[in-house]
This record gives structure tokens, C-alpha cells and sequence, in this order.
């Protein structure tokens, strides 16, 4: 039935511990119809733990039957979600191995992915990696994220520049980033330090980090940033929330992405899967605190839209565990996209009766998905589009953005057709 069997064992760092386990095995094969397929099971002795947990909520359950997709070219999406993003693959296809294949960035990815979760070719787990770059060499690492965006080669003789290169590949995996980044250390917590770049429009870490302090004004959960200047350029440096230091070294919260939870994929034939509304209903049956986290889901729906932020992907929408179980993730990856039109602008994910329609008409059409009245999501939609109007020019001034770059945002706030009102 099957051939070119690729097998892998996959390792996790349960809660409250610092080191990995064997959690069970995983293979990639093909049918005879060629079609990938993927099998994983949990191994006997990782089943018998009284510690054990689950890799996600959704496909690979605890239980000891074999699991198996051909969704996904063959891999699971709690097992997608590791794999390096687009950033982490282009440093691997231009100093890793040549040509490779989806299960060769599998395991080439990095040892300090996202989440809890490891990936190898022996049965007994290796040693979480502890050296990781520090705040302090941010520059040389701007320069290599230069070098390989411009698709530069790094001359064998710099043996430094060729050992940065290596430490970039331990950059994580960041649920849909393509920016050039790294995982940086400093005295307390680990960082996703993402670099600016020639293509960028305007300054995009600092209205990233503006856009993050903009939705904590808002009443939303955000990840923790803030802005470091290195060699004349910012660096936005993000917080990882699935990691916490310890004396030990770091707690890994496992992570999963709304993609794997719609069990949708990036092709054009899988985003009709990619709805706020379906994740809603995902959420009220995992989290640990749905009403909450429902909330916090809408009012993100809301800000995406007042914002413009026309790439809420399932990727930029992930849920995290530690003990106390599933929850929403921070928010992540907020950013304005100023176009043209002033009438109609369309989110990523469904939001309403109206498909993607990023106007107030369809998002509160959506109110009773989130467990919230009528008059709720009117409170929440209308404060926050005050709030935004009237503080989004003081916060990327605050944040140290330009007048430039907040002549060349300012379109995407609260526009013009977000109060248009569409006949049935």
C-alpha cells in the first residue's frame, strides 16, 4: 500500500518540566494512488505516564490508536505548525541541505520551534539546546537577515558570519511569519527579534509595536515588545509567551495555530474553511475559558477591521497550554494595510453574514458565534473605534514612527466604508 517510508519520533516538553520525552512516532508515506499519508501514535510508555498530554485538542488526542491524514500533503497540523515558517525555510534552502523536501525541513527545523514539541531520528529525546543569541549581537544579525533576503552568499572564509547564519536557523517558527527574524536572550526572556527590510514601505517594526500598544489600549491580550535601535535601523523585539524561564532554563507551552484548528490549509481551496466564526465554535468546545477567550476573539475581529490589518490569516491565531489547559494565545502580527479603496475592505477569515467584509454591519451580524448580545458587540465595536480614531496617530508618534510613515498608514484607520450599511 504504502512506500518511501520516512519515520520520525516526535518528543515534547511537558508542563512544568524543561526537558524532552518520547511522545510517540511519526511517518510519512505514500498510498498507491501516490497520495501522502501521514500516521502517527503515541507510544505505550509515554501513554502510561500519569504527566502525559496531548500534542492538540483536535486531531491527535490522547488514546492509543494509530491516527491518519491525507489532508496536508501527509502532516498534521500540530506537526505543520513546528515546521519552520517561510523565513525559517529560506535560511534553511540557502545553507542547509539542497533541494528539500517537506519532511526534511521537519527535522531540519529548529530545536526552539514554536511550542513543545521536538522532532528526531532516535528513540531517546537530545537535550533542549540552551545557547541562544543575545540582545547584544542584534546588529550582526541584521546584517545576516540582510545577506540572506537579498539572496547573498556568506563567504566560507568569514567563520563568524557562517556560525551566525547557523544561529539563525535556531529562530523558531512564528504561525505565518515571513519577516527575517531571530530568537534573542536577554537577562530574563527569550525575544523574537524581527528586522526591518528594503521592501518595507514604511518603518515596519515600529508600527508593528505601535499596533500591539494600540490593541493593549484597547482591552486586548498582546504580546509584550518594545523597540531596540541597532546600526541606524529598529528592531522590534516580541516576547515569546510559549516560553517562560525558570532555574532550569525555559517552560514550553505547547502551541497550535487556527489553521490546525479550522483543519484547513494554505491552498486557495481550503480558505472557505477560514472563518472567525468556525474558530468561535472550536473555541467554545476546547478552551478552559470560552467566555472569556470568545470575547477576545471578537474584539480582535473588530480591531483587525478598524485597523485594516488585511492579514488575520489562521496562521497570525493560535491557542497555547500549560496546566491549567487550551486558551487563546496573546495577539500577535498586527498590521496596518492602507489601500486605495475606501468602500469596502475585505479581512482574511470570514466575519459575518457578509463573508469577509470588514465593515460594522457584518461584524456585529456575527455577535451570538462570540456568546455576546446585540448591544455587547455594539459597546465593544463602537469604544474601540473611538479609542482608535482619536489615539492611532499619538501611538505611532509615541512608538517612534515618523510623520512619513503616519502619512502612509493613516488610511488603514476606521475607514470610510466600515459604516456603510448593505441592502439584503
Amino acid at each position: 500500500m504504502i512506500s518511501e517510508q520516512q519515520n520520525c519520533y516526535v518528543y515534547i516538553v511537558l508542563p512544568g518540566t524543561t526537558t524532552f520525552v518520547t511522545a510517540g512516532r511519526f511517518q510519512l508515506s505514500r498510498t498507491r494512488d501516490d497520495v501522502p499519508l501521514g500516521q502517527f501514535v503515541y507510544g505505550k510508555k509515554y501513554l502510561s505516564r500519569p504527566d502525559a498530554v496531548e500534542l492538540d485538542p483536535v486531531e491527535l488526542r490522547l488514546d492509543e490508536q494509530q491516527y491518519q491524514t491525507i489532508r496536508m500533503n501527509g502532516f498534521f497540523g500540530v506537526i505543520r505548525d513546528a515546521m519552520p515558517d517561510y523565513w525559517g525555510r529560506k535560511v534553511i534552502d540557502n545553507y542547509g541541505k539542497k533541494h528539500p523536501a517537506e519532511f526534511d525541513y521537519l527535522l531540519l527545523g529548529a530545536d526552539d520551534r514554536a511550542g513543545a514539541l521536538g522532532f528526531g531520528l532516535n528513540v531517546e529525546p537530545p537535550a533542549p539546546l540552551r545557547h541562544f543569541n543575545k540582545t547584544i549581537e542584534l546588529g550582526k544579525l541584521q546584517k545576516i537577515a540582510s545577506i540572506i533576503m537579498n539572496n547573498e552568499s556568506v563567504a566560507e572564509n568569514h567563520s563568524d558570519d557562517a556560525l551566525q547564519v547557523k544561529a539563525l536557523i535556531l529562530q523558531g517558527t512564528s504561525m505565518g511569519g515571513a519577516r527575517p527574524k531571530a530568537v534573542v536572550e536577554d537577562s530574563s526572556n527569550l525575544w523574537l527579534a524581527k528586522f526591518s527590510t528594503p521592501q518595507d514601505r514604511w518603518n515596519q517594526p515600529v508600527v508593528e509595536h505601535a499596533m500591539l500598544k494600540l490593541a493593549k489600549l484597547c482591552g486586548l491580550n498582546t504580546a509584550k515588545s518594545k523597540i531596540t535601535p541597532v546600526a541606524g535601523k529598529d528592531v522590534l523585539l516580541v516576547k515569546r509567551f510559549d516560553r517562560e524561564k525558570c532555574k532550569k532554563g525555559y517552560y514550553r507551552y505547547r502551541m497550535a495555530s487556527a489553521l490546525t484548528l479550522l483543519k484547513a490549509d494554505d491552498d486557495v481551496a481550503s480558505r472557505v474553511n477560514w472563518s472567525y466564526l468556525l474558530l468561535a465554535d472550536e473555541l467554545r468546545r476546547i478552551s478552559s475559558n470560552p467566555k472569556i477567550d470568545l470575547k477576545e476573539l471578537f474584539s480582535r475581529m473588530c480591531f483587525n477591521a478598524l485597523i485594516s490589518n488585511l492579514d488575520d490569516h489562521p496562521r497570525n491565531h493560535a491557542i497555547l497550554a500549560n496546566e491549567n489547559g487550551w486558551r487563546l494565545s496573546p495577539a500577535y502580527d498586527l498590521t496596518p494595510s492602507p489601500v486605495i479603496t475606501q468602500e469596502n475592505r475585505l479581512l482574511a477569515m470570514t466575519c459575518g453574514i457578509q463573508g469577509r467584509n470588514a465593515n460594522r454591519e457584518n461584524l456585529l451580524s456575527a455577535h451570538a458565534h462570540f456568546f455576546l448580545s446585540r448591544d455587547e458587540a455594539e459597546n465593544i465595536i463602537d469604544t474601540m473605534a473611538a479609542l482608535i480614531k482619536k489615539d492611532w496617530y499619538s501611538c505611532l508618534r509615541r512608538t517612534g514612527a515618523n510623520e512619513k510613515d503616519c502619512a502612509t498608514v493613516a488610511n488603514a484607520f476606521v475607514y470610510e466604508g466600515f459604516y456603510q450599511v448593505y441592502s439584503q
